[in-house]
């Protein structure tokens, strides 16, 4: 049986199995969901993975109170390069469910498509990993070390621990399922991504308030704020709305 009929194999659990981790509330923040719900998901994924040879999955605990969940698996081959797979088991809370047009944690065919909060973001991408390693099986021809943390639509407390566990996440490649493709049927590998530099920027301009009509765009601190302006977005990036002024 060749991969592409492996593959095809494992296709009959993907389905149940995505919507019961779609079924896990897993929104990282306790004001909206009970933390219980990610506790859940770290759990189902450290089970899932240990399944396909991660015996040493394990959870750790980042600064912001979520849960990673960290594993390696070794392949036979003394010279193999390593690969980190990651994904996140955290979601983007529904908002408002009575205005979803499906249940945001059930899964949902909708046209041949599924629909749920979380099945592509990044719960799909979880049951990705997890399919191409059981068509795998003992193939794969690489180290492996996984990464699935829990905080990435909030905190982000991930990059907080990366400095300290070089040693449990150094790889000379990462393969992020987070990505997307061009059109349905059409995969796409993607093999580079474009930073991100959030700024914050403080302006101090007037002690009080001073009257429109003769003043307005004429004292210095006025019209430093509005020169910063356009500086900034006369560059190849944006600020936000909201630039503070006080």
């Amino acid at each position: 049986m060749d991969l592409r009929e492996r593959i095809a194999g494992q296709m009959g659990r993907v389905r149940p199995e995505l919507a019961e981790l779609v079924a896990i509330r897993s929104v990282a923040d306790p004001r909206q969901f009970p933390p219980e719900e990610c506790a859940r998901a770290a759990q189902w994924v450290l089970d899932a993975f240990a399944g396909v040879g991660f015996a040493d999955a394990q959870l750790a605990e980042m600064a912001d109170g979520s849960q990673a969940v960290l594993g390696s698996r070794r392949c036979p081959d003394p010279d193999a390069a390593t690969v980190l797979l990651y994904a996140h088991y955290d979601v983007q809370p529904p908002l408002k469910e009575a205005e979803w047009r499906t249940p945001p944690f059930e899964l949902t065919e909708v046209d041949g498509r599924w629909y749920g909060r979380g099945a592509a973001d990044c719960k799909g991408n979880i049951l990705m990993h997890l399919t191409a390693l059981r068509a795998l099986g003992d193939e794969a021809p690489v180290n492996l070390k996984l990464v699935v943390e829990g905080s990435e639509e909030t905190t982000g407390a991930l990059e907080g621990f990366v400095p300290g566990h070089a040693d449990l996440l150094s790889a000379d490649a990462i393969l992020v399922g987070d990505a997307g493709n061009a059109a349905v049927g059409q995969p796409a590998v993607t093999v580079s991504l474009r930073g991100v530099a959030d700024v914050i920027v403080h302006v101090e301009a007037l002690a009080s308030e001073l009257h429109h009509g003769p003043r307005s765009g004429q004292h210095p601190g006025v019209a430093g704020r509005g020169l910063l302006s356009r500086n900034l977005q006369g560059g190849r990036w944006r600020p936000r709305r909201g630039v503070a002024a006080r």
